[in-house]
């Protein structure tokens, strides 16, 4: 165990996410999503496991030490929910209540269609596999920056 890290982040996970620059792009992806074959075509080429824990709480997790792009642009996207686009389903609210308040403030998501989301998918740097069993809680989130202390 570490001091102030969340036990939830294993050392692949922080590996990755301390690897990631810029930019990278990141999948939280629910036990539904094809995560190995995706992350066999990523940047790190494996999936890591969160199989335990639903999509909020690893993204809780995630986001306690990985800054958003949020200044920038809507650093999140959630997979739309087929021939319902503008919907959003719980997860989705959930996962939007843990981005606001990593943020301290309201960062919304943008809705990547299904299809769009797997091709995205692909170019990440990594695929993290939760154990969430709900319909569409699969994201993507782009990596920020921490600004210089002055």
């Amino acid at each position: 165990m570490l001091k102030n890290l969340d036990p939830a982040l294993s050392a692949d996970l922080l590996y990755a996410l301390k690897s990631m620059g810029h930019g990278d792009t990141l999948v939280l992806a629910d036990a539904n999503f094809p995560s190995d074959s995706i992350a066999r075509q990523t940047v790190l080429g494996k999936v890591i496991r969160m199989d335990n824990i639903s999509a909020p709480r690893a993204l809780k997790a995630i986001l306690s030490v990985l800054p958003l792009d949020t200044p920038l642009q809507p650093s999140v996207g959630r997979m739309e929910v087929i021939g319902k686009p503008d919907e959003i389903p719980d997860i989705q609210k959930e996962i939007q209540a843990e981005i606001d308040a990593a943020e301290s403030k309201p960062a919304p998501m943008y809705a990547i269609e299904r299809h769009a989301f797997y091709e995205t998918a692909k170019k990440a740097y990594c695929v993290v596999a939760t154990g969430e069993l709900r319909f569409y809680g699969c994201f993507i989130l782009t990596k920020g920056v921490i600004p210089p202390k002055e």
